[in-house]
């Protein structure tokens, strides 16, 4: 484990924050630190605008401008792209207070939105829809990994004991990261994030965390900004993650990583919901390849290492449903069945997955009669 990993003279989530090496943080200025999402489409990029005043509302961000060339995004004669501020959050690592995480949408020159911008797109569907009040929660599955990338805690030299001990387990021998997880759930609270739990996950060194209930696009907000936390929290400890659906190193018997989308309208959830929910079901059947091509940034690829069949997930070939059912497409929990109303699980979007493409191509499916 490195040396950095939460030490004891760490301040943690003091009032100081955890990443000042003990000097107080000014507060008659903010520090506004702009979020955004690279040409990868999976990886995050950020910078610090230290502003005068806290603004009062979102709008009143300034845009920002970057050098997209340095980030995937733009040739080096057009480099210069911009960032409109849409969200913003207290930021953990200072405190909160005055300083602000500033999440933003990017656009180009001619203030068109860039080709990994799928927020623009996905607000408009969401829009389209409000009056079926949608609702999301996503279940974010993700790796640790040490400096030499190989996964948290397992011996360098073979793998570690078979899958089975480590699934919300106890125990210094079977659990890795979990002071990191800790951290990570501190600081999605502080932020104000609607955090709704964590757990140990199958393979050792897999964690996941649950953000939800979220109405429409707040959900791609949210997720984006909690990946953020944890990238922040484990760069602290000298840790990485990955969300990578399928390591090479863990290419054996041993689960990968998803991003289950849980989805309800105001109908699923109400008397004679679970009839609603099976309607849906023959909307989504039909764009099954569809889906699959957007539920991972690399057009299916990814998620192709995962889903098997196998590690309690469902064939790419067929989209099945069924209650109770983790080796299906999607599920409709226990509970909703008993109850007849509720929400369904959509299990195929990989742990790399963009949550605005996933929660926009679930909606207008269902709601829009769209393929996207």
């Amino acid at each position: 484990m490195p040396q950095s990993y939460f030490t004891a003279s760490s301040q943690n989530f003091s009032s100081y924050g955890i990443t000042n090496f003990g000097i107080p943080i000014p507060t008659t200025k903010c520090q506004a630190t702009y979020i955004w999402i690279d040409g990868t489409g999976e990886n995050l990029r950020s910078k610090t605008r230290i502003l005068d005043e806290v603004p009062k509302c979102i709008e009143d961000y300034p845009l920002w401008n970057y050098d997209g060339s340095s980030t995937g995004q733009a040739t080096g004669r057009f480099s210069d792209l911009f960032l409109k501020p849409v969200a913003e959050y207290p930021d953990p690592f200072l405190g909160c207070g005055n300083n602000r995480l500033v999440l933003c949408e990017t656009y180009d020159a001619e203030n068109n939105p860039t080709e990994t911008n799928h927020r623009y797109h996905c607000n408009q569907i969401m829009e389209a829809i409000m009056d079926e009040k949608p609702m999301f929660g996503m279940e974010q599955e993700y790796l640790f990994l040490d400096m030499d990338l190989r996964p948290l805690g397992w011996p360098k030299d073979k793998l570690p004991p078979p899958q089975g001990p480590y699934y919300c387990g106890v125990g210094a021998d079977r659990m890795y990261g979990r002071e990191i997880v800790q951290a990570h759930a501190n600081a999605c609270l502080l932020a104000g994030l609607k955090l709704a739990g964590t757990n140990a996950e199958v393979t050792p060194a897999q964690w996941e965390f649950q953000i939800g209930i979220c109405k429409g696009i707040e959900m791609g907000d949210q997720l984006w900004m909690a990946r953020y936390l944890l990238h922040r929290v484990a760069e602290r400890a000298g840790v990485v993650v990955t969300l990578d659906p399928k390591p090479e190193v863990t290419m054996g018997d041993w689960n990968g990583a998803g991003c289950h989308t849980n989805f309800s309208t105001s109908a699923m959830r109400h008397h004679g919901g679970l009839d609603v929910i099976k309607s849906a079901m023959k909307k989504l059947e039909p764009r099954h390849s569809d889906h699959l091509k957007l539920y991972d940034p690399n057009g299916g690829k990814d998620n192709l290492k995962r889903l098997s069949g196998k590690h309690e997930t469902s064939s790419v070939d067929k989209f099945t449903w069924g209650i109770a059912d983790r080796s299906c497409s999607v599920r409709i929990p226990r509970q909703v069945g008993t109850d007849g109303k509720g929400y369904l699980e959509d299990r195929r979007p990989s742990s790399n997955c963009d949550p605005y493409v996933v929660t926009a191509a679930i909606a207008s499916a269902i709601l829009l009669d769209k393929e996207n």
